[in-house]
Order: structure tokens, then C-alpha cells, then sequence
């Protein structure tokens, strides 16, 4: 007996939502602890100096400074928090 599928439907139209995955924080921008530098699936990139990783492999700011991106050996790309040294201002109110 021959069958045809009613008209109007459809099987497609699924689709999972974004995981708003990527760099949160670029090069040279100002951070303090606690600030997400990276959210990322798996190590693309590696914590280098002041940065910590999350059990996700979100990579976060341990201290407060600038963020810098490094390469690293056999390819590996590193992340860094250079800590902000606060100059004193030489008798500014003078």
C-alpha cells in the first residue's frame, strides 16, 4: 500500500545554542583576579604567569595587571598577567 507523509511537516529545524566560547580578555587590556581571560574547549591555550585554569579549561587572572599572549614551544600559545607597577607620583599635588 502506498504511503505518503502528509504535507507541513517538518524533521529539521534543531539547533543547539552558541557556548559564548572564546577570548573574554585581549592583549594589553587591564584585568584584576578573578577576571576570565579565555573560555575555551580543551587547553588552545595554556596559563602561563598569574593565570589560573578552571576545571572547564576557562583560564583566569590570579593577580591584577595586563594581559599578555605569548607562543610557547612545540606551538603552544600561553597566556600571561604582567603585574601593574604602580609608579609614585613624583609630588604631583606641588
Amino acid at each position: 500500500m502506498a504511503h505518503k507523509k502528509a504535507g507541513g511537516s517538518s524533521r529539521n529545524g534543531r539547533d543547539s545554542e552558541g557556548r559564548r566560547l572564546g577570548v573574554k580578555k585581549f592583549g594589553g587590556e587591564s584585568v584584576v583576579a578573578g577576571n576570565i581571560i579565555v573560555r575555551q574547549r580543551g587547553t588552545r591555550v595554556y596559563p602561563g604567569a598569574g593565570v589560573g585554569l578552571g576545571k572547564d579549561h576557562t583560564l583566569f587572572a590570579l593577580t591584577d595587571g595586563k594581559v599578555e599572549f605569548r607562543d610557547g614551544r612545540q606551538g603552544r600559545k600561553y597566556v600571561h598577567v604582567a603585574a601593574l607597577i604602580n609608579a609614585p607620583m613624583a609630588d604631583a599635588a606641588e
